[in-house]
């Protein structure tokens, strides 16, 4: 079969040359948005009087009838095709014959690639604001469970201060709110149209550009015709958007390994989310956090892949451009996978409440609340922050906790302690204390769960309006 393009040269192309420059492997992804694009592009074409109404009705159906096939999996993609583009006008000429041709009128695959990867992403970012909402959601119910279940905070991973677990869950809802946030924000620059431009300068026929952007939902079509075939940026922002958002999981999902293990025995993930071993029987491994923490790095290297191949590219289009996909595709997949995963296990976790208090009542992260204690007296905050570091030091070569010390003990270190010291270090009693906004008291993290529930509301709404757009 001859190219497509094949009118100015006078020898096949290499068999080894097909194979290393065809992108049908992968780009075949874009199979729906590219028919969704080119039924778009034809209506315009007869709107505009640039083909009779006759061929583009013919052509439509012929396109409507590629997408059946697509969507069945019924369509056969050949390497000398290329790539998307090529193989479903191949198959549309052969559904409708040499009228099928007409289709590229007014374009190229430049454009039209451009514009593919637009209608690909956007829907993709609107499901994942749908996932985080779901994982926000799963996250938010933990946190209404455990509004009086209390853990160690940590810093620099040693036992810090006591704090609610609620609160520690919804640092993590605060994270994935901003991940929410950037991605809705990316939609505006993900929502703008390059077709039209051509191969980089526009076209002679008097096309419409404003209307194919209606027909697609996008709210406006680029400026510059350079810039449209050869903008990568908004792929570029989605890598970076998803390389924090898998950021944020592997954290979560290395403290999920810590509290699961024996050592800390904080949670127990669900065993439909874990897996055995093949030679002990008594493992019970948390492989689905692990894995995401481990999957983290192949979405950093995607990001860094697609912003070398820009680095030093001329305008407008280059070949190196093809290298833009395989990385979206496998980082779209990425998070599918890690966001499908994640609210269901985070729903079905299990605390051990016990274990964390039995925790923080065996440390010394109530030591702070003594020294505010000494301070509330009188005593300036440095003298009473060494005051408590020997306190401390005592009760360790001791063998004891702050809430094991007589009174005596205490008042060897300062006359100013009194009886009250044993109810300001009561774990409740510490954590109830930080009571300002944002902080860890029971009444602050209740009120912080009432505001991320109105911004679930929000998220849906944004969702069910987006998703109906990006259709």
């Amino acid at each position: 079969m001859s190219k497509l393009w094949g009118g100015r040269f006078t020898k096949q192309t290499n068999r080894l040359v097909e194979q290393y420059t065809a992108s049908i492997g992968f780009d075949k992804a874009l199979a729906e948005e590219d028919v969704q694009g080119s039924i778009a592009h034809v209506t315009m074409l007869g709107k505009c009087g640039i083909l009779p109404e006759e061929d583009v009705e013919k052509i439509k159906e012929g396109l409507h009838t590629v997408l059946i096939r697509i969507r069945r999996g019924e369509l056969e993609y050949s390497v000398s095709d290329e790539d998307i583009h090529m193989n479903i006008e191949k198959n549309l000429i052969d559904e409708v014959g040499s009228v099928g041709g007409k289709l590229h009128t007014g374009r190229s695959r430049n454009d039209q690639v451009a514009t593919d990867m637009h209608l690909y992403l956007r829907k993709r970012v609107v499901e994942f604001v749908g996932l985080l909402h779901d994982l926000q959601e799963a996250l938010i119910g933990q946190a209404k469970a455990n509004l009086t279940t209390i853990l160690p905070g940590y810093t620099h991973l040693q036992r810090a201060q006591p704090i609610l677990f609620a609160h520690h869950l919804m640092a993590y809802v605060s994270m994935f709110g901003r991940d929410i946030e950037r991605l809705q924000d990316s939609y505006k620059r993900i929502n703008v149209l390059p077709l039209g431009a051509g191969a980089l300068a526009g076209t002679t026929f008097p096309i419409d550009r404003h209307f194919v952007a209606e027909q697609l939902h996008f709210d406006g079509v680029y400026e510059n015709s350079l810039d449209a075939v050869s903008d990568r940026d908004f792929i570029i922002e989605f890598l970076a958007n998803a390389s924090m958002l898998m950021m944020h999981l592997s954290r979560l999902s290395e403290e999920l390994v810590m509290w699961s293990s024996t050592e800390f025995r904080f949670i127990e993930l669900d065993d439909a989310f874990c897996t055995g071993s093949s030679i002990m029987p008594q493992k019970k491994n948390p492989d689905v956090p692990e894995l995401v923490r481990g999957k983290t790095g192949r979405v950093y290297g995607n990001l860094m892949g697609l912003l070398t191949v820009l680095k030093s590219l001329p305008l407008a289009y280059n070949k190196d451009m093809q290298e833009d996909k395989e990385g979206m595709f496998d980082t779209v997949a990425t998070l599918q996978g890690a966001l499908q995963l994640f609210a269901p296990m985070i729903a079905t976790m299990k605390v051990n409440g016990e274990r964390m208090r039995e925790a923080v009542n065996k440390d010394f992260s109530n030591a702070t609340d003594i020294a505010d204690f000494l301070a509330n007296k009188g005593l300036p905050f440095r003298q009473a922050h060494e005051v408590i570091g020997k306190t401390v030091l005592y009760c360790i070569q001791n063998n004891k906790f702050l809430l094991d010390l007589t009174l005596d003990e205490f008042k060897q270190f300062s006359p100013l302690f009194d009886d009250t010291i044993y109810n300001v270090l009561q774990p409740e009693t510490v954590v109830n204390a930080r009571n300002v906004y944002g902080g860890t008291a029971s009444e602050q993290v209740s009120a912080a769960i009432s505001r991320a529930e109105a911004r679930l509301v929000s998220t849906g709404e944004w969702v069910t309006e987006y998703t109906e757009r990006s259709k």
